[in-house]
């Protein structure tokens, strides 16, 4: 048994605090909203991100930092992208000087363009070896169903990434480790956006070539961005890429999905927003970070660019859609 602490009461840091309890672990849950909090310790239920779901006795929750980092062996980080830094921050002192920093967050990190590992890295003055980066086709409410599922543990450390692996394994997920940093990161990124193009195409109605077309290009141009910035190729034909890629894409639990699909049906981003409970899809805020990216590192990323203008440029999605089919012809 090991100490964990998940720092975000959202729905995946939720459901992963009912896994490693699962697992046979002591879970703190920190809670930014005290009273969200005081709801989880007095219903062993997170009824504003995983209602419905029985937490495990072993799974506490508070809003204190301090408590919940104190003596943690492995501290998951699952706060927004986009406020990780600020969060780390806050937290660099906190966080035992032995324990495993695992993030979950999903994204780039506007106007620096880092990856998650690099944030936890700078932000919270982490060895790289004790980062990990735990990814892979993870629909939040199908894990805490116990439906079964396999995610990744990388971590340059091999020896830290079993130590993760051992905590999080239960009879329902099933975790696999991976030393390519930066080959799942940039898949956990990138599958975002390429979700939002997936989204688009069946909000105008769109069939499955359409989809399996938009699934399969998308993951081409991952893999080249992610190649440019020194990841494996390999990775991005298992679960922390194509595995992650076909979950969010396909599934209607995918916010990034149905953000899309409502664009698509003729929606503006504010109706977006609302038709996901108030919530921006991190692909659309990831958009312009990743086509930025790749931009710097020369890297043709067509989906990517076409959401961005979406998102960002205000192109029309029926644009998108004749500038993309009439891109110049080529080779696969």
């Amino acid at each position: 048994m090991v100490n964990v602490a998940v720092m975000g009461a959202g729905s995946w840091g939720t459901t992963l605090a009912k896994v490693f309890a699962d697992a046979g672990n002591a879970v703190r849950l920190w809670a930014r909203r005290s009273e969200l909090a005081e709801t989880i310790n007095r219903t062993h239920v997170n009824p504003d991100y995983l209602p419905g779901i029985a937490l495990p006795d072993a799974v506490t929750a508070g809003s204190d930092d301090a408590a919940a980092l104190d003596g943690a062996d492995i501290v998951v980080v699952g706060v927004p992208s986009q406020t990780l830094r600020e969060n780390l921050g806050r937290w660099r002192t906190l966080i035992p000087s032995d324990a495993t920093v695992v993030t979950i967050s999903k994204g780039v990190e506007s106007d620096t363009y880092r990856l998650m590992s690099q944030v936890v890295e700078e932000a919270g003055q982490i060895e790289r070896s004790r980062i990990v980066v735990l990814t892979g086709p993870n629909l939040a409410k199908e894990v805490a169903l116990e439906q079964p599922a396999a995610t990744v543990i990388a971590c340059e450390d091999e020896t830290r990434a079993k130590f993760v692996q051992a905590a999080v394994a239960t009879n329902y997920l099933r975790p696999y480790t991976n030393t390519d940093v930066t080959g799942c990161e940039v898949g956990g990124a990138c599958k975002n956006v390429i979700a939002l193009a997936c989204g688009i195409a069946a909000g105008r109605g769109l069939g499955q070539n359409t989809l399996a077309t938009v699934i399969t290009r998308g993951i081409a141009e991952i893999t080249r961005l992610g190649v440019s910035l020194g990841a494996d190729a390999r990775t991005f034909s298992g679960l922390a890429g194509l595995g992650d890629l076909v979950a969010t894409c396909t599934s209607p639990l995918s916010r990034n999905r149905s953000f899309g699909a409502r664009l698509g049906e003729g929606g503006t981003l504010e109706e977006a927003k609302k038709a996901t409970h108030g919530q921006v899809a991190e692909g659309v805020i990831s958009s312009q970070a990743i086509f930025e990216l790749a931009q710097s590192v020369q890297v043709d990323m067509p989906i990517t660019q076409a959401v961005y203008s979406v998102c960002h440029k205000g192109l029309d999605v029926r644009d998108m859609i004749v500038a993309l089919m009439g891109r110049s012809k080529k080779a696969e």
